[in-house]
């Protein structure tokens, strides 16, 4: 199979979601673009996982990283990491949080460079599907992730405020 085949890989379960994330975060080169209902329990404050989004904001001075979510305050509170990516890649990286009428969106998915995704079928069900090479999907994801980012606010910043 050509590395540049269409790959589609169902899953089923949180570790196998994670690993397709991961898979999906390690892919990109110029895009990342993360939906999820609060980021909790999928890894976002692992080393790993920082490594990667590390890696790939460094990558390139034209990469970004945009992470959307319904509640954004685990990744403020218990995501370090996270935050000191958005600290360090502040003009490349931004934190979302939907508003009140988005929050019926109940499909969690990632895109990577409008190439390759990763989506579950709905927050509380641990099936889905990883995508490598189908433009067409990620697309369509996309376009999605793109109409609500622009009824989105921040959902964090990149500077702490103290007294």
């Amino acid at each position: 199979m050509s590395e540049d085949a269409l790959q589609h890989t169902g899953f089923d379960g949180v570790a196998d979601y994670v690993a397709a994330l991961d898979r999906v975060c390690a892919a990109a080169q110029q895009s990342l673009f993360i939906f999820e209902k609060d980021f909790s329990d999928i890894g976002f404050n692992s080393e790993a996982r920082y490594d990667t989004l590390h890696h790939f904001l460094l990558s390139s001075s034209n990469s970004s990283l945009r992470l959307l979510a319904h509640d954004a305050q685990h990744l403020v509170r218990y995501c370090p990491r996270m935050m000191m990516l958005l600290r360090e890649f502040s003009h490349r990286m931004a934190i979302y949080q939907t508003p009140a009428h988005l929050l019926n969106v109940a499909e969690p998915f990632a895109v990577a460079d409008k190439q390759h995704y990763v989506r579950r079928y709905h927050f509380d069900d641990t099936r889905g599907l990883l995508a490598l090479n189908d433009p067409q999907g990620a697309r369509e994801l996309h376009a999605r992730f793109e109409e609500m980012w622009q009824s989105s606010h921040p959902g964090a910043t990149p500077t702490r405020l103290g007294l």
